[in-house]
């Protein structure tokens, strides 16, 4: 059975919004929407830098050329790791890299601290963000939507006229 774009249908590709954010937080992190709210509740939480380390790193693997990899290294290492980090994330000290590690740069460099990190949301905010009213109103707001008479299908009408 495929979806109406092709692609072969299951359960999880059927979910949207919210319904699929609360599966797991991979499916968040996957959905820009999902995202955005999360780190909206995370900023709220003071632990925004979280999210943006993880998604920072899940940048920096798709860089291609030595330079540039250096350079996001670089950036990623003094915005979140250097004990001088404006945004520093709180990962086991002897996990920590040393400034040498940005010479030679490869792109699976910083996944120990970013497996780490997803850790810590996935155990942690995660959890609360699914109970939070960032999450809670955006699920109310999606269900109104999809209940509104906009939203049905001549099909779903005929079939509640045939069904009753």
């Amino acid at each position: 059975i495929n979806d109406s774009e092709g692609h072969p249908s299951s359960s999880h590709q059927t979910l949207k919004g919210t319904s699929k954010w609360a599966t797991s937080l991979e499916s968040l992190l996957e959905d820009p929407e999902g995202v955005k709210r999360f780190r909206e509740f995370l900023k709220k939480e003071f632990s925004e830098e979280n999210v943006l380390f993880w998604l920072a790193c899940e940048e920096f693997k798709k860089t291609q050329g030595k330079k540039q990899m250096q350079e996001k290294a670089k950036e990623i290492y003094m915005t979140f790791l250097s004990s001088k980090a404006s945004s520093q994330v709180n990962v086991e000290g002897q996990s920590r890299l040393s400034e040498t590690i940005l010479e030679t740069p490869h792109p699976l460099m910083f996944q120990k601290l970013q497996d780490q990190i997803f850790n810590l949301m996935k155990y942690d905010s995660y959890s609360r963000f699914l109970k939070s009213d960032i999450f809670l109103n955006h699920k109310k707001s999606e269900e109104q939507e999809e209940n509104s008479p906009e939203a049905q299908t001549a099909a779903k009408r005929a079939s509640r006229i045939y069904n009753t």
